[in-house]
């Protein structure tokens, strides 16, 4: 019988299909809309999707987001997306790690992408209230490229066994110091403001991944499993900032990390306004789980190689070679997220 910390991860697993099915998310990047170029003076053959970053060589700027690993079931779907990573050639990084340090038998759960995939970019994955050995230790257990540390403050207070101390500071800043390995400081999926990427950049942050509302919701998942309803969270199902207001927070800031983002990405568009908007790199969660479950391995083989071929013409349609020229790309904001950049005076 399998942990009880295994049996969380099943049901997280269950819930955010179950919330993708009754409530697919429509993406906030819907309200930002780029101008046509009836001239882009460029051939499809010449875009290269290539990441420019030193530490992060990703061939697509798109990626498998953090999902899942701990128990059996989530080991095998752990396995599925690793080869959807292997033979799409893109990046990938497991769920929270957590569970395979309290309890030993999850460890194979993660474990598994690094044998599945052996030359792969594989991100790791800690929360931000473990120390360095934690995290070093989460890296070498499969044998990561990156770290991802997660906040997740919003899912904490509402899971029913969550934690109640959040001094994360100096963890964060250890972790960044000591692993041997790239670290992104990721928010799950409640945004970021301008000054937390301002405080994250000063502590020695390269890469911050913004994790805006719009997708997955662990408040919601989180407010599912409390079997004692009458202490329902759903005054908190809002809370947070959407990906594109924390890119708009992002953009606010002079001297900035890196940035990642995810959050509510559901096609290439927005991928591509993601990166026209300030990100470097777009991690895909709860669609590629859905299409995965779905569909299988070979449905999100097929999907992922498509969103690249769509991905190269959208390049083209806006006259950009490679990601650098997405800089130059006009946008407009509708009128409900101008309203939101005027009041936080962005």
């Amino acid at each position: 019988m399998e942990s009880a910390h295994a049996h969380r991860k099943d049901e997280h697993l269950a819930l955010a299909e179950a919330e993708y099915r009754q409530h697919q998310p429509v993406s906030s990047l819907k309200q930002v809309r780029l101008i046509h170029n009836s001239l882009p003076e460029i051939n499809i053959a010449d875009v290269s999707l290539a990441v420019k970053d030193e530490k992060f060589n990703f061939t697509s700027p798109f990626y498998i987001e953090a999902m899942t690993g701990g128990s059996n079931r989530t080991g095998k779907i752990n396995q599925q997306l690793t080869e959807v990573a292997r033979q799409t050639g893109i990046a990938m990084a497991v769920g929270s790690q957590s569970v395979a340090l309290k309890d030993s038998s999850a460890i194979e759960s993660f474990t598994v992408t690094r044998q599945t995939n052996p030359d792969g970019f594989i991100m790791a994955n800690i929360g931000a209230g473990h120390n360095a050995k934690a995290a070093q230790k989460v890296v070498d257990m499969i044998g990561a490229n990156a770290l991802e540390v997660h906040l997740n403050v919003p899912q904490e207070i509402v899971m029913p066994e969550g934690d109640a101390e959040f001094m994360w500071l100096d963890n964060i800043a250890d972790i960044i110091q000591t692993v041997n390995v790239p670290v992104i400081i990721k928010e799950v999926g409640f945004g970021m403001s301008a000054a937390v990427i301002q405080d994250l950049y000063n502590m020695g942050a390269e890469y911050v991944n913004i994790g805006g509302r719009s997708g997955t919701n662990f408040a919601v998942i989180e407010d599912r499993r409390n079997r004692e309803q009458h202490k329902s969270f759903d005054f908190l199902y809002d809370w947070g900032q959407t990906t594109a207001e924390s890119l708009l927070e992002a953009q606010s800031v002079a001297k900035a990390p890196v940035i990642f983002a995810t959050g509510g990405i559901q096609d290439p568009l927005d991928v591509l306004k993601a990166q026209i908007m300030g990100a470097k790199a777009v991690g895909v969660a709860g669609h590629f789980l859905h299409t995965v479950l779905q569909n299988g391995p070979e449905g999100l083989v097929d999907e992922i190689l498509n969103w690249q071929r769509q991905l190269k013409k959208l390049y083209a349609l806006v006259g950009a070679k490679s990601a650098d020229d997405l800089v130059n790309v006009p946008y407009i904001l509708s009128a409900e997220l101008l309203h939101y950049k005027d009041q936080r005076h962005l």
